[in-house]
């Protein structure tokens, strides 16, 4: 389980992301798309074209950690920002949470489709 800081600066990239990028291109995409440090400490979300896999980018200690999440069915839920020059959109460790719960950010709340692993039937 994935524990984040309430105080943790979290930006999403609303475009979509390649994933056969590792952590060393989703850094680049950070420089250059973000125009920020992927080392301050921040944590960078990017979700692909199908968006049905979601990294993430963090760096702590003297290393960067990527987190990689694949969704079995359903997918995450299509973020924009206001101002479509800016490709990315900041988000709160809340709304991050909501997102990879399938929690709709959006309008009125509801859960998106997600993988439920089938119940095994237990003999009586």
């Amino acid at each position: 389980m994935l524990t984040i800081a309430s105080d943790l600066k979290i930006f999403v990239y609303t475009r979509p992301a390649d994933m056969r990028k590792g952590i060393h291109g989703l850094a680049g995409l950070v420089r250059s798309e973000f125009d920020a440090d992927p080392t301050d400490g921040s944590l960078f979300v990017f979700i692909n074209r199908k968006r049905d896999r979601l990294k993430m980018l963090y760096f702590e200690s003297g290393g960067f950690w990527l987190y990689y999440r694949v969704l079995e069915s359903g997918t995450f839920e299509p973020l924009h920002s206001d101002d479509n020059d800016v490709p990315s959109l900041r988000l709160d460790a809340t709304q991050l949470s909501m997102l990879l719960a399938g929690v709709s950010l959006v309008g009125s709340t509801h859960r998106r489709k997600r993988y439920a692993h089938p119940e095994k039937e237990h003999a009586a």
